[in-house]
C-alpha cells in the first residue's frame, strides 16, 4: 500500500473518482477534497474535465479546503494553470472553497516555473481573488490535511 493511500484511508477519505490522469478523494466530515495527479503531463481538456468533476463535488457544499497533489507532473502547462487560477478557483470560492494546499514536484525548476507563472497571472489580472484565498505549499498530503 503506498503512503498516499494509507494517509487517505487513515483519515477516512472516500475515493470519489479515478481516471488515467487523476484520483480524487473527499471527506465531507473534514470539508476537504484531494486531487492527486497521476500523470507526468495532463492535457488541458483532461485537466478541465477533472476539475469540472471536482466542481460538482464542491457544489454539494461543506467543503472549505482543496489539496492539489502535483508531484507526478514533469511538465508545466501555463494555459492550464491560468484556467485553474483565474476561473476554477474563482468559481469555487463562491461555494466556500477558500483554503488551497499544493504539493509540488521535488524539482526546483518546477517550483520556479509556478512562481513565475503566478506572478505573471497576477500582474496581467489585477482583479484576481488571490487575497481572498488561503494558499500554502506543503510537502505531503498528511501535512496538507493538518495545515
Amino acid at each position: 500500500m503506498n503512503a498516499t493511500v494509507n494517509i487517505i484511508e487513515t483519515n477516512n477519505f472516500k475515493l470519489i473518482f479515478e481516471e488515467r490522469d487523476a484520483r480524487v478523494f473527499a471527506s465531507q466530515e473534514k470539508g476537504i477534497v484531494i486531487c492527486e495527479l497521476l500523470s507526468d503531463y495532463v492535457p488541458i481538456d483532461n485537466f478541465k474535465s477533472i476539475f469540472l468533476r471536482i466542481s460538482e463535488i464542491v457544489k454539494q457544499g461543506g467543503f472549505t479546503k482543496f489539496i492539489f497533489d502535483k508531484r507526478a507532473l514533469r511538465a508545466f502547462h501555463q494555459p492550464s494553470m491560468e484556467w485553474y487560477f483565474l476561473h476554477w478557483k474563482n468559481e469555487m470560492l463562491e461555494y466556500g472553497l477558500q483554503k488551497h494546499r499544493k504539493i509540488l514536484p521535488a524539482e526546483k525548476w518546477f517550483e520556479k516555473m509556478v512562481m513565475i507563472a503566478k506572478e505573471q497571472i497576477m500582474r496581467n489580472n489585477p482583479d484576481n481573488i488571490i487575497e481572498l484565498l488561503d494558499i500554502s505549499y506543503c510537502d505531503s498530503i498528511e501535512e496538507a490535511i493538518i495545515v
